[in-house]
């Protein structure tokens, strides 16, 4: 399965260039925005899509980006020699959905809205609208595994592929709920952190890494086997689950293992065949001492390391999403836009844009509830 096509709404601003071109300046899409803290009454670093898109698609913010995400999409496949077979396919990975129209509909409306307002709430409007919009008529659903949920719905989309239920995907990944009432349950878990630039506190495979900082993102991603210049490859994929805790990893750390070690099978590769490791990289204690011990015990330290999101922030539902998009298209640009080192490191960790110098890339993604999820990627001509 080939990436024939990208599409991105991130912190950086609206298209994949925005995204590419922040992460080259080494900053963090991160910004002080009032109105957070218990009281609502602080400033905190968060990560917000700013205002944009087509208001004819959608007059919320969410449906706009996920909309514009796949737009960008389709038209870059396009223009990279994709011509949709008979059965397209769509994939929206999300989590709590469109949160902000929620909220308001509950606390400014009151619960009473027009029925063409309130359809706007559901999660099958967007995939709709998408599909109207484009002709699509093959299978379409959301998918939901925590903040694994863009690699799930990769390693879905290949399973439509591989069996024929769909000639093409169209795969998304939306999660715009970076709200002040959101971000305090994460800062009161001791995940999130608001009080400093995200790149003083996210500091994965380093020391005196605190937690994240909150993103917002839409990434769209074209999924064929017919693409004239495909960016990358999705070789295989692993999915496991904890079944341990709602929020805690398994200590042992068995079934990421065990996720890895199948992403590497299904791919029909090895440990030594992997260049990169493309970490979930939360910077919380848990998921840096999850991700430490499969890159010793499955890899043996030996490929190069690094994560996204000290500079764009946590996207949940999206951020996988964000991050295989920087993978696939660093097979294009040839250079790896990472983030400085900050603090005595691993000493395989990536320090800020790197010359990339090609082989297979394994992306890991965790998600609370033990939702552990592996993606395989290489060059579009596979290993």
């Amino acid at each position: 399965m080939s990436i024939a096509g990208i599409g991105a709404v991130t912190g950086y601003g609206w298209g994949r260039e925005s995204l590419w071109q922040g992460l080259l300046s080494g900053k963090s899409a991160a910004q002080l925005q009032p109105g957070y803290g218990p009281g609502r009454d602080e400033q905190a670093w968060v990560t917000l899509v700013p205002d944009g898109g087509d208001r004819a698609v959608s007059t919320s913010r969410y449906g706009r980006a996920m909309h514009e995400s796949a737009r960008e999409a389709i038209a870059d496949a396009c223009a990279r020699g994709w011509r949709p077979g008979r059965t397209v396919g769509l994939l929206h990975a999300i989590v709590l959905g469109d949160v902000v129209n929620w909220r308001d509909f509950y606390q400014i409306d009151e619960g009473h809205r027009r029925s063409r307002d309130y359809l706007r709430l559901l999660p099958s409007t967007p995939i709709s609208v998408l599909m109207q919009e484009f002709g699509f008529h093959g299978p379409s659903m959301n998918v939901s595994a925590a903040c694994s949920s863009a690699n799930v719905a990769l390693i879905t989309a290949k399973l439509w592929l591989d069996s024929g239920i769909a000639d093409d995907v169209i795969c998304v990944a939306t999660d715009m709920s970076a709200t002040p009432d959101m971000v305090e349950h994460f800062v009161r878990l001791g995940a999130a952190i608001t009080d400093v630039d995200p790149l003083d506190a996210c500091r994965p495979f380093q020391e005196g890494s605190r937690g994240f900082g909150f993103g917002e993102a839409s990434v769209a991603f074209v999924l064929s086997r017919d693409a004239d210049r495909p960016y990358a490859a999705v070789l295989g994929g692993g999915m496991t689950n904890d079944g341990y805790h709602v929020v805690s990893v398994e200590p042992e750390h068995a079934q990421i293992i065990d996720c890895a070690r199948r992403a590497l099978a299904q791919a029909g590769v090895t440990a030594d065949d992997i260049a990169y490791f493309n970490a979930h990289g939360t910077g919380t204690r848990q998921c840096e001492l999850a991700e430490r011990d499969l890159v010793s015990q499955v890899l043996g330290d030996r490929p190069h390391v690094y994560g996204l999101k000290p500079l764009t922030g946590h996207s949940q539902g999206a951020a996988a999403g964000v991050e295989v998009a920087v993978a696939a298209m660093a097979y294009q640009r040839g250079v790896l836009p990472v983030p400085p080192i900050v603090a005595p490191a691993h000493p395989r960790l990536l320090d800020g844009p790197t010359p990339f110098e090609g082989g297979l890339t394994l992306k890991s993604s965790l998600g609370m509830g033990g939702h552990n999820s592996m993606v395989v990627l290489g060059p579009p001509s596979g290993r």
